[in-house]
This record gives C-alpha cells, structure tokens and sequence, in this order.
C-alpha cells in the first residue's frame, strides 16, 4: 500500500521560482524512506504540500489513501510532524507544552496525560519534564519535537531534518530513538542532507535535486550503486607480488585497479557477488603474505553514490537544455532536419506570400 503517492506534483512560485518539477513520489507503508537532496532542492516544500498546507501549482497528492488538501484536517490528524528547527513556547515546560499538543489534537485530557507521560520517557526527558523549555539544548527540542509529532500515535511520522544541528551523541540517540518508533503499523519520512544518517534507519531512499527526484528505491539497490563491485584493501608488506596478481582474482580484463601507496581500490566488472570477491581478495592476501591493515567493501561511499547521481542528473540536464537549444535554432533558421535553407512559407503556421 501506497502511504504516499505523488503525481507530476509541481510547485512554482510566483512565476519566477520551481521548487518541484513533476515530483513523482511512492512510499510504501512500514517503510523508513529518506528523501536526501542538498538545501534548497525542494524536500520542505514537498513536505508542506503532504501536510496540505500549501497547494500544489499542478499535479495529484494522496496521502494515507486520500487526496490531501487544505481542508482535509481528518488526515492531518493522522499525522505527526517535526518541522526543522522546531521552536517552542520559552516559558512552557514539555508537561504542559504536550498538554496543550493534546487538546489541540483533540485528545481527552486523561488520555494525553498518559500519552505524554510515556513519549517524555521513551524520548529521554522525564527527568527534565517540569524545567523550562527556553533553557533546553538543541538535542533535548528536537526530541521534545518528536514527542509532540507522536501525541496523536500517528500512521505517518514526517520528520524535516531532525538530526540537523546535532552533536554526534545527539544524533546517534535520535537515529536510535527513530529506529524504535519504526514498523509495520507506522510510516516515517525523513528528509535530510545527512547521508550516514540514512544509511543507518532507512529502507528505503529517494534523492531529489532542483524540484526533481533523480532516484528512488531500496536502500539495498543505492548500496549495490555505491559500491559497484569495488574493494579497497590496506596492505603492508610484498605489495609487488600482491598487485603482480591481482588480475587473476577474476577473467581477464574484468579487473581493474588503482594503487594510492599502501592501498588499492579494486573494482571487479564480472558478474559474481560481491563477497566471493571479497573471499578472493582475502585468499590473495594470503596467499603472497602481506599483512592487511584494512579491508573496504564501499560502506562508506554512499556518499559518493549520491554525489554521482547529482552529477548525472546535472549532465542529462545540460544535454536536454543543448538539445532544446538547437532545435530552436533549426527553427529560428528555418533549416530543415537536412540543413538546406527553405523559406517561411515551409514551416507550419506561417503562410505562404
């Protein structure tokens, strides 16, 4: 089941700005989908156009089944919401801010008591639950944010860069908090620019550029992207008889290499798994008796993985606006597709004289 569904979902401001370009967006229920873009690419506003509070210049939105609109406050009461840096009433504290996050939601008073007496505890707050809010570090607003987007026990959990701002212990803690609150029963979207968080929550991921979602999938296809057959290992030692045979760890001409002094990348262009290459590698580590040091399988470059997907979308895009360009051209010229010349009479709508 599709918890939301985008179609062409396009938004442009005041004739001048597009921040989505015929956004096509699924997130299947029980996922954690990432929607990973830099600032400015267009993930707030996506957000607020799923939450019904601004309306789209053109394209469908549903939402939990239902077209989402302005007036479909039934469906925003099925969700919960942290925008990015969220502020609060300095002089309330979260008892009595999540009270009022109760009864805004409609909540009956001893039911939100109780609600929120055990989202301050699975958020880490009890303790600080009758200080003030103005005295509170970032980390302790994000996940008091948090609290307030789960009030209503929401199917939908939409989370706008709640790692943002965070030192290392902070964000560790609300990754782990936002792995805890996922499952069958409850959908959760987080947009960030912070690549290492999704790499540890999300199943799946979505990466939006100018407007544009260039890719979208599981997170196990983005990792088979970013890693591309391609091991890195650190090695001390008989290097030269270790590189000698590297081109026998697969045929030939399906393996290829680069040496950065005690490391090389090997990228392997056959069809096997990746981790009988790996075993391959660990058996010519062996074999010629060097001493490994460290051993990379591409976990770390979801980053790149990214990055190349942007510069991708980015290339198409120059070759899209060249091709538009000289179509134009052709047409301005009046040149047929052959290049010889004809007259204004040989072009559809304008009259011959």
């Amino acid at each position: 089941m599709h918890v939301i569904l985008t179609s062409d979902l396009t938004k442009i401001y005041e004739k001048r700005y597009i921040a989505l370009n015929a956004l096509n967006l699924r997130v299947e229920k029980g996922s954690v989908f990432g929607l990973v873009g830099p600032n400015g690419a267009g993930k707030s506003t996506t957000f607020r156009i799923l939450l019904g509070l601004e309306r789209p210049t053109a394209g469908h939105v549903t939402v939990l089944g239902e077209p989402m609109t302005a007036e479909r406050a039934d469906i925003r009461r099925r969700i919960g919401f942290l925008p990015a840096n969220p502020s609060f009433p300095r002089y309330m504290t979260p008892i009595s801010y999540l009270e009022f996050t109760g009864s805004v939601l409609g909540l009956p008073g001893e039911r939100a008591k109780i609600q929120l007496a055990r989202l301050l505890q699975a958020v880490d707050l009890t303790a600080a639950a009758s200080q003030r809010i103005g005295g509170f570090s970032t980390g302790m607003l994000t996940r008091l944010g948090i609290a307030a987007a789960l009030m209503n026990d929401p199917e939908l959990l939409i989370l706008d860069e709640p790692t943002s701002g965070l030192d290392p212990a902070g964000r560790k803690q609300t990754i782990e908090l936002i792995r805890e609150l996922s499952g069958r029963d409850r959908t959760i979207i987080i947009a960030t620019h912070i690549l290492g968080d999704v790499e540890r929550v999300c199943t799946d991921v979505g990466i939006i550029s100018s407007g544009r979602l260039i890719y979208s999938g599981p997170m196990a296809e983005m990792w088979r992207l970013a890693r591309q057959g391609t091991i890195s290992v650190e090695i001390e030692g008989n290097t030269a008889a270790f590189e000698q045979q590297i081109p026998t760890l697969d045929e030939l001409g399906s393996v290829r290499y680069e040496r950065l002094g005690s490391e090389f990348r090997i990228t392997f262009l056959g069809t096997e798994p990746l981790p009988e290459y790996v075993e391959r590698v660990l058996q010519l580590v062996d074999r010629t008796g060097v001493d490994l040091l460290h051993i990379n399988t591409g976990a770390d470059e979801i980053e790149e993985a990214f990055l190349r997907r942007l510069e991708e979308d980015r290339t198409r895009g120059f070759l899209r606006a060249a091709a538009w360009a000289a179509t134009q051209d052709i047409a301005r010229r009046g040149a047929s597709p052959n290049g010889s010349e004809t007259s204004d009479a040989g072009i559809p709508g304008h009259p011959a004289v």
